[in-house]
């Protein structure tokens, strides 16, 4: 067990209770049209590439974010999240603009309770850095459940040793994100995805949504670590009929 977990684990109640998902500092999360959720959509559509016929699965949707911006590329997309709060938010904001292709559920992204073999593709995108290893293992264990043979699941995660990182965990200028309790190296990715049995096609690093910042990671980073900033690996879920 980590300082961290020692110090208490980080966990439903948290979430539900504190204001990470509508405090003063969502408020680039919230707005789905910020250079970071713009960012973030349009990253994590290259990595995953969703398709017209694609059922979908968003573990820790979070605010909603991607089960919108994919709900008129795929014939189907739930959000998933733990939280009784973002669902809420998800809800509500769907009730506002109806979607009859999204659904959300309140439930464990490591025991969702949905149909086992009944989907396409599975996101996680900002999610493994709030998970605990034995958590992540389930999650990812429960993505390949989800998947039918054949299927993608597209992981998106900070890389733990980019400058930005380090300085937030050691709070140097930037406050540390006491919900990020484990982040993971590319290494910990291919491994936690290999380990539920998929094979792996895609793992690069990317770049920030931070100008100028971003152009020197895109030119520097193969050759210095501080500057990978993100993790994306993409598996997919071996087909035995092949």
């Amino acid at each position: 067990m980590s300082k961290r977990e020692a110090a208490g684990r980080i966990g439903k109640e948290h979430y539900d209770s504190s204001e990470y998902f509508v405090g003063e500092g969502a408020g680039h999360l919230t707005d789905m049209e910020s250079s970071f959720q713009r960012y973030r959509v349009a990253k994590v559509t290259e990595l995953a590439w969703p398709r017209s016929g694609d059922r979908v699965v968003d573990l820790g949707c979070g605010w909603g974010t991607f089960c919108f911006a994919f709900a008129d590329r795929v014939a189907s997309i739930v959000g998933v999240d733990f939280s009784d709060l973002p669902i809420g938010l998800c809800r509500q904001r769907l009730t506002a603009t109806p979607k009859a292709n999204v659904s959300f559920v309140c439930a464990d992204a490591g025991a969702t309770g949905l149909e086992a073999d009944g989907f396409d593709l599975v996101i996680a995108a900002d999610l493994f850095e709030h998970l605990y290893p034995d958590d992540s293992a389930r999650v990812a264990r429960e993505a390949f459940r989800l998947l039918v043979p054949g299927g993608r699941f597209a992981t998106w995660t900070p890389h733990r040793g980019h400058i930005l990182e380090i300085l937030k965990n050691h709070d140097i200028l930037l406050k540390r994100d006491v919900t990020h309790v484990d982040y993971k190296s590319m290494g910990d990715m291919k491994r936690l995805l290999s380990e539920a049995g998929f094979t792996i096609e895609r793992a690069y690093y990317a770049e920030s949504h931070v100008p100028g910042l971003s152009v020197v990671e895109r030119a520097l980073s193969p050759l210095v670590s501080l500057l990978k900033r993100r993790i994306a690996v993409l598996g997919r879920k071996p087909d035995v009929r092949e």
